[in-house]
């Protein structure tokens, strides 16, 4: 199970842009990677198309490796290990093993 999922605050950890938090607003599950607003930003040479009028060059974000990064916890103000309680009826809900706490 892929302990990032989208709308995550995520904290980077290796990488040039090792120590940044961002949100996760993508998650590629098969290549094992996250687009994260924020980080990792490449620069792409644009072309001027009919809907874009303006060409030139263009900074968006690149997918990170998962590896790379770790869910942020709130309360502790660290990146957090993420650990996985299964309730009584079935469903799961993942906390911080630092202070407990939901995340």
């Amino acid at each position: 199970m892929n302990k990032i999922k989208k709308n995550d605050i995520v904290y980077v950890l290796t990488g040039r842009d090792a120590g940044k938090t961002g949100k996760v607003f993508r998650v590629y599950a098969k290549k094992g990677s996250a687009l994260v607003e924020g980080i990792n930003y490449v620069k792409k040479h644009a072309r001027k198309t009919k809907q874009d009028q303006q060409g030139g060059i263009v900074q968006k974000e690149s997918p990170i490796h998962t590896s790379s990064l770790s869910p942020f916890c709130k309360t502790c103000s660290k990146p957090a290990r993420i650990g996985i309680n299964v309730l009584a009826d079935g469903t799961r809900t993942r906390f911080c093993k630092r202070c407990k706490e939901v995340i």
